[in-house]
């Protein structure tokens, strides 16, 4: 099994960060536009996920921890299938107005470590720069 780590700095209110973080059905989409085209609710607990490269992704809520800031899901289908994959994404505050962004992996099998690390590093920067733009535009308009 392989374990992946992403983390970064955000100079955005950690609050707000996680309300789109936490949010399972439509959050990809909010955090990392462009990079994720759709995201949605198939059934109760597993959204559908599309990237702009084409490919997809069913994933299962495993668990939201609002207190803990973090949400935990696995892949369960899509263009590829891990016999097994459990991943969490976390926010925590650093400062005022700056928080952390965590997020971990483990798969299986361990052929798919790196494409899905390649993944999450991109991922994990669009989600920086997109909450940070957020925070600046919503700086101005306070």
């Amino acid at each position: 099994m392989t374990y992946i780590h992403e983390e970064r700095i955000v100079e955005a209110d950690a609050d707000d960060v996680w309300a789109i973080v936490g949010e399972f059905e439509t959050g990809p989409v909010r955090m990392a536009p462009g990079f994720v085209v759709d995201s949605r609710l198939e059934e109760p607990g597993v959204r559908f996920v599309a990237f702009a490269n084409g490919m997809t992704a069913r994933e299962r809520l495993i668990e939201v921890d609002p207190e803990g800031r973090s949400v935990t899901y696995a892949v369960i289908g899509g263009s590829a299938t891990p016999t097994h994959d459990r991943a969490t994404m976390r926010v925590w505050p650093t400062a005022a107005g700056r928080c952390t962004f965590s997020w971990t992996r483990e798969v299986l099998p361990d052929g798919l470590a790196e494409p899905m690390r390649q993944a999450m590093a991109y991922g994990a920067d669009l989600v920086k720069s997109t909450m940070e733009d957020r925070s600046r535009a919503a700086g101005r308009a306070g």
